[in-house]
C-alpha cells in the first residue's frame, strides 16, 4: 500500500454501512477493510472483534492512521433475546478496537444510534443524557464512554436510520429487504407511531469524511434528514418511488415478543451543519440519493 495517502482501516467494511464508506473513502486514504472471513483480497485483512488477540494482530497488519468501526450486532431484537451476545460484541469488542487504537494513536469513528435514548421527547442533542431501554441501546450507550474515552482521537456518530440499497444478500440493509418482500407480492406493515430522522449510506460516508478533515473534530455528531418522519410515511414514499404504492400497510400498536423501541428518535443536526458546513438534507432528498446509480 501506498504511503502518499494516511491509512485507514474500516472494520465491518462488506457490511452495508462500511461498504458506502469504503467506497467513499478511497479518493483520500488507502482503505484496509477488516472482516470476519476472509476473500483472499490483499486490502483485507480477518478480523474479529470479540477476540483481543485478533484485533492486535489486524492493527499489526493495517498500521492504521484513521479506524472506522461498523461492525456490531445491530438486529435490535436479536440483542434482546441473545443479550450476553451483544454486549460481548457491542461493548468487548468496542473495547478491544479502542485500546488498539489507543496503542497507535489512531483517530476512530465509531457509529451508533438514536436508540440511547428512550424516544420520550421530541429532538435530542448531542448533549442529551443517554436513556436507552433496549439490549442493544444499552450496549451502544456503554460503547460510547469507551470510545470518548480516547478524547480528542474519537469521534462518535449517532443515527437514527440508516438506509440505502446494499446490491448483495447478507447485509441489513432496510431497502433490500423491504423490495425483496414487495417484488413477491407481499404487503409490509410498519408502525405509524416511530418517528426517525433517516440518512442515506451515500450521505453518510460523505459526513464521516467531512468528519475527519479537521484534526480538531471530536467528540458526538448526530447525522440524519433536517426533520423527522414516521417509519409508516417513509415506508409509503419508498414503495412509491419503486412501484409497490399498495404494499405498505400502518401498524399502529406495538408488536409483542419485540424489543422495545422509542417512539420518537428525531436526532437534532445543528452541530453537524455547524462543524461541516454542509447542508443538511431533507427526508426526500435522503429518499431521493438511495436511487442514484441504482438500476
Amino acid at each position: 500500500m501506498s504511503k502518499e495517502k494516511p491509512r485507514m482501516f474500516i472494520i465491518g467494511s462488506r457490511g452495508f454501512l462500511g461498504s458506502y464508506a469504503a467506497r467513499a473513502a478511497k479518493s483520500e486514504f488507502e482503505v484496509m477493510g477488516g472482516n470476519r472471513t476472509a476473500t483472499g483480497h490483499p486490502d483485507e485483512v480477518l478480523v474479529d472483534i470479540r477476540d483481543e488477540g485478533s484485533v492486535k494482530a489486524a492493527f499489526q497488519t493495517a498500521q492504521p492512521d484513521v479506524v472506522m468501526l461498523f461492525a456490531a450486532h445491530s438486529d435490535i431484537d436479536y440483542c434482546e433475546q441473545h443479550p450476553e451476545e451483544a454486549h460481548t460484541v457491542n461493548v468487548h469488542g468496542v473495547e478491544h478496537v479502542v485500546n488498539a487504537c489507543d496503542r497507535r494513536k489512531a483517530r476512530l469513528v465509531f457509529t451508533s444510534t438514536g436508540a440511547v435514548f428512550d424516544g420520550r421527547h421530541h429532538g435530542y442533542s448531542e448533549e442529551s443524557p443517554v436513556s436507552p431501554v433496549s439490549v442493544y441501546g444499552k450496549t451502544k450507550a456503554e460503547a460510547e464512554v469507551l470510545a470518548l474515552a480516547l478524547g480528542p482521537f474519537a469521534i462518535v456518530v449517532r443515527i437514527a436510520l440508516g438506509i440505502g440499497f446494499a446490491g448483495r444478500s447478507g447485509t441489513n440493509a432496510f431497502l433490500d429487504s423491504l423490495k425483496a418482500r414487495w417484488a413477491s407480492g407481499q404487503s409490509v406493515n410498519l408502525p405509524t407511531f416511530e418517528q426517525r430522522n433517516p440518512i442515506d449510506a451515500t450521505t453518510l460516508s460523505q459526513f464521516l469524511l467531512d468528519l475527519l478533515e479537521k484534526q480538531e473534530t471530536q467528540g458526538i455528531f448526530h447525522v440524519g434528514s433536517g426533520e423527522p418522519i414516521s417509519r409508516y410515511d417513509l415506508g409509503l414514499k419508498l414503495a412509491a418511488r419503486m412501484g409497490y404504492a399498495d404494499c405498505v400497510q400502518p401498524q399502529l400498536e406495538t408488536v409483542p415478543g419485540r424489543a422495545p423501541r422509542g417512539p420518537d428518535h428525531f436526532l437534532l443536526t445543528e452541530k453537524l451543519r455547524m462543524t461541516c458546513g454542509t447542508p443538511i438534507p431533507t427526508c426526500d432528498q435522503v429518499i431521493e440519493r438511495c436511487f442514484d446509480g441504482v438500476a
